[in-house]
């Protein structure tokens, strides 16, 4: 009888208390540790020093507003300090208001598309010589309301630049900088410190050069010199106003324009 209860036990009780005890085991290590937490491992956007996204590290139609062409960067939060990754068919970039200091060669390399980059009211200071050299259509460049003591080469079908209210000198500026471009219309430079007129094209319709530091002019400066056969009648608008110039000295300056600078003038 007592071999038979041992039997018994071996062959039917034994194994199914091993069994109850490793189902125990095993529910136990399943049990998460108190006070751990795993979660899936998420790649994070890079935050500043306040822990917020940085504007250079996010998609730039998240951080911009992106439209059939067009996208709009303006007064970006967090602050925007470079120019931002673009769409490859943007042809209409408008960054203003912003904190962009610096325009590299690689900022709009491999962006054909583009017409219009206006990038007013930012801390541009330096821009590098290749930037828009690329942009074969770029018609329109803003940069007013900078930094810059000196241009870069200029895209070649410019009908409009603005560079109001910069700090622009004259060595900075080479003559023939404006010269070459045969489309340039609307040509804008008041508010900087320029000590002369750099040559300008024959295309152009208006010319903005106040308060400036310019203090001479010669007869070939908007004409061919003392000739009364040359009218030049595309350039219908000149402002010198603001500058040490003193026009009564310089009566032949503007004998080729239909009409003479407009503003105020001692």
């Amino acid at each position: 009888m007592m071999q038979l209860r041992t039997l018994i036990f071996t062959y039917v009780i034994l194994p199914w208390i091993l069994s109850s005890a490793a189902k125990d085991e095993f529910m136990e290590a399943r049990k998460p540790k108190p006070g751990v937490v795993t979660y899936p491992d998420y790649e994070e956007p890079a935050t500043d020093a306040a822990g917020d996204p940085k504007a250079d590290e996010l998609p730039t139609c998240l951080l911009c507003v992106c439209l059939s062409g067009s996208v709009y960067c303006e007064e970006v939060s967090p602050e925007m300090s470079a120019v931002p990754a673009l769409p490859k068919e943007t042809a209409y970039l408008y960054a203003r208001f912003n904190k962009i200091t610096r325009i590299r060669n690689s900022d709009f390399a491999d962006m054909a598309p583009l017409r219009r980059i206006d990038l007013s009211g930012n801390l541009i200071s330096e821009i590098e010589d290749g930037a828009f050299s690329k942009l074969p259509d770029l018609e329109e460049l803003i940069l007013a309301e900078n930094k810059l003591t000196r241009l870069p080469i200029m895209p070649t079908k410019l009908v409009t630049f603005n560079a109001n209210f910069n700090k622009l000198k004259t060595q900075g500026v080479k003559a023939t900088a404006f010269k070459k471009l045969t489309r340039l219309s609307y040509l804008y430079l008041g508010n900087n410190e320029l000590t002369a007129v750099p040559q300008l094209p024959e295309s152009l319709n208006v010319v903005h050069l106040q308060n400036n530091k310019i203090s001479t002019i010669t007869d070939e400066t908007f004409c061919k010199g003392n000739t009364s056969y040359y009218i030049r009648t595309n350039l219908y608008q000149v402002r010198l106003d603001g500058n040490p110039i003193q026009l009564s000295k310089h009566p032949n300056s503007f004998i080729c324009l239909e009409t003479l600078p407009i503003g105020w003038y001692n």
